[in-house]
This record gives C-alpha cells, sequence and structure tokens, in this order.
C-alpha cells in the first residue's frame, strides 16, 4: 500500500511549527476557497467553513465511493488558511471584527484539476447551501516571499505575535507590502483550547 502524503511532515517550510520566524519563497499552490466578510465568530463564517471541508473531504474520501481521480493519491487533508484585511478607508485603533474582509481556503494535492473539483461540487451538492454552492472556487495562488511566524494563544492575543514578526523582518532587511495578512490554523477548533490554538501568521514582504 502506497505511504500517505502527510502535509505536516513534508512541508515544513510552508507550514513551520517553530516558534522561531522565518522568510520562505512560496511555490505556486492549490486552493478551494471562498470569499466573505464580517465577523468570523458568525454562523455565516462557519457555513462557509464547513462548506470548504465538505468538499476537500469529498475529494479525500472519493477512492470509498470508487470514483478514482487521475495520479490520485491519498494524503491527509490541509489545514483551514484564510487572507483577511480591513476596508482601505478604516481607521480605527480598534478592530471592528465586523468589518473584517477574508478569503478562506483549503490547500489541495496536486491532482486536484478543475474537472477533479467539478466533480467533487457534484458529490456534495445537497450538503451545502445554494447560495454558498456558488461561491466555491478552485484557486491556483502565488504568494511569493513571505514572513512568517507561529502563534500560540488566544487570537485576540496576535497583535503580539505580528510585532516580533515585524521586528525580525526589519532586521531581515524586509519590509510587508500590505496591511493584509494571512493565517493558518494548525489546531483543531472543536479539541484544542483556545489559549493553546496554534496559528502560522503569514505576510507578504518585499526587500527594502
Amino acid at each position: 500500500m502506497p505511504e500517505r502524503y502527510v502535509w505536516r511532515t513534508t512541508e515544513k517550510e510552508i507550514y513551520p511549527t517553530k516558534k522561531a520566524p522565518s522568510v520562505v519563497t512560496l511555490p505556486e499552490q492549490t486552493f478551494i476557497t471562498i470569499k466573505g466578510s464580517g465577523n468570523p465568530n458568525s454562523e455565516a463564517f462557519g457555513e462557509k467553513i464547513a462548506a470548504l471541508y465538505a468538499v476537500s473531504y469529498a475529494i479525500r474520501m472519493a477512492p470509498k465511493k470508487n470514483i478514482i481521480f487521475p495520479n490520485a493519491f491519498d494524503y491527509t487533508v490541509y489545514p483551514l488558511e484564510g487572507f483577511w484585511t480591513l476596508p482601505a478607508d478604516y481607521h480605527s485603533e480598534s478592530l471592528d471584527k465586523d468589518q473584517l474582509i477574508y478569503r478562506i481556503m483549503i490547500k489541495q494535492p496536486s491532482f486536484v484539476t478543475p474537472n477533479v473539483f467539478k466533480q467533487a461540487l457534484a458529490l456534495v451538492k445537497t450538503k451545502i447551501k445554494p447560495e454558498l454552492f456558488s461561491q466555491l472556487n478552485l484557486e491556483t495562488i502565488t504568494e511569493g516571499t513571505v514572513g512568517m511566524i507561529l502563534h500560540v494563544s488566544f487570537f485576540d492575543n496576535e497583535p503580539d505575535s505580528f510585532k516580533k514578526l515585524t521586528q525580525f523582518l526589519d532586521t531581515q532587511g524586509y519590509q510587508r507590502t500590505s496591511k493584509a495578512h494571512k493565517e493558518i490554523y494548525l489546531s483543531d477548533f472543536r479539541r484544542v483550547a483556545e489559549e493553546k490554538r496554534k496559528t502560522i501568521l503569514r505576510v507578504s514582504i518585499i526587500k527594502k
């Protein structure tokens, strides 16, 4: 039986689990994505996460339904990720979560093509609200050179980790290219206490 592909051990540069910040140039990657805005604690946000996982697991579990995609292999489903930003005219010192703009996503293995995605959507059509179904996309994203740091704590404490990351990037001669950032959620929200959750914080950067 072929060995299962495990992203945690195979893609350590993309998904670092050490607290030391790092700089890496990322390869082109393919994701199932969905966009939105508003508070991430809302029911609507949770439904979008569920839609992403429904399609991702439909692809992963297809062999159990005797559906064999070309070049498919056994693998573990990737973690939830999300780009976060605020409106261009937002100037408040405090964070109003209702104003957040996001694009959340789950990375897909190399064999997932538009045709595989289309077949997976058909498998889960009855499990996803029609208005969400039409918002799901398969996208190829090139993030380029990024700075990252592992944050282990409450989400509201992220500014402390961002400060450490900014200091590191400054000493390495880098600066951020935008106020937007990416979060990668390594912990299962259902099983890990908030203060112990691991989140990779990632920003796009260029040399000064």
